[in-house]
């Protein structure tokens, strides 16, 4: 049971508080950030963090505890303040993101950060560690679920479809994928570099059970996730968002794969990202 279990407007304002940090952490960062793809993705990890995931610093090594793994690794930035956010790390480790000798370097790494379950950063390695996870708990008749994001770019990789496979095969409705479909990746719009629609289609072909939900509205993914009974199929939850999701400046524009606030760029975002 998740020891925060807040409500969907708990969680908004949660949400809102991740996404002034990640305007900061980008900007104070000496090495650039991924602002956009960490952006898309807050409410995702907000509801998982916060409400979802059987999970918290104190059952960080327990073997029940559920898993979540960053497959879509350079968005890392929004999952650090998340972890912050929950406990996991220290606030004040935020401003050292991507320093020499800070425990939040530019991908997620196992051995410098708690909370971290998986060294991720080359596209197309979390899904499949993810079905080894799952198929071990189903072995040890573990209520363990297993929580993966990828991003729709990181589904060109033929190794998650190959992951597809092995859960499917081997039923692990333990297992729930979460697709960050933003629509852009580091060039521009998936659809024109390697288009993956109808990805729901896709996936169903693969053998899993696909939900559809709009990613960046707190309470139908709340919902949706909340939704998902074990049926003996893996779960794959569709999340339609924006890249940049939350700031008008940001939100839909390719360039902010790797981009990074400047100037009056930050006071900008922050004045949008005021509580309500």
């Amino acid at each position: 049971m998740n020891p925060f279990a807040l409500s969907v407007t708990d969680l908004e304002k949660r949400a809102r508080a991740v996404r002034r940090r990640i305007v900061l952490l980008n900007a104070n960062s000496p090495a650039g950030g991924h602002t956009g793809a960490d952006l898309s993705q807050v409410e995702i990890l907000t509801a998982l963090y916060f409400r979802i995931l059987n999970c918290s610093p104190q059952l960080i090594n327990s073997d029940e505890r559920d898993i979540y793994i960053q497959s879509k690794g350079h968005a890392v930035g929004g999952y650090y303040c998340v972890l912050a956010e929950a406990g996991f790390i220290p606030v004040e480790w935020l401003p050292t993101y991507q320093h020499a000798d800070s425990h939040l370097p530019g991908h997620p790494v196992k051995h410098k950060t708690p909370g971290v379950e998986l060294n991720t950063g080359a596209l197309g390695h979390g899904l499949p560690v993810a079905v080894g996870i799952a198929l071990a708990a189903k072995r040890n008749n573990s209520k363990r679920r297993v929580f993966v994001v990828t991003g729709d770019g990181e589904l060109a990789e033929g190794s998650n479809w190959e992951a597809a496979l092995v859960a499917a095969h081997y039923q692990l409705d333990n297992l729930i994928i979460i697709n960050d479909k933003n629509n852009l990746q580091l060039a521009g719009s998936t659809k024109d570099i390697l288009n993956t629609d109808p990805l729901d289609e896709k996936w169903r072909a693969f053998g899993m059970e696909v939900t559809e939900c709009r990613g960046n509205d707190m309470a139908d993914v709340v919902a949706t996730l909340e939704g998902l009974q074990p049926h003996g199929k893996p779960h794959v939850v569709i999340a339609n968002t924006t890249k940049g999701a939350g700031i008008s400046f940001i939100q839909g524009r390719a360039e902010w794969h790797h981009r990074i606030p400047k100037g009056d760029e930050i006071e900008l975002a922050l004045e949008e990202l005021k509580d309500e």
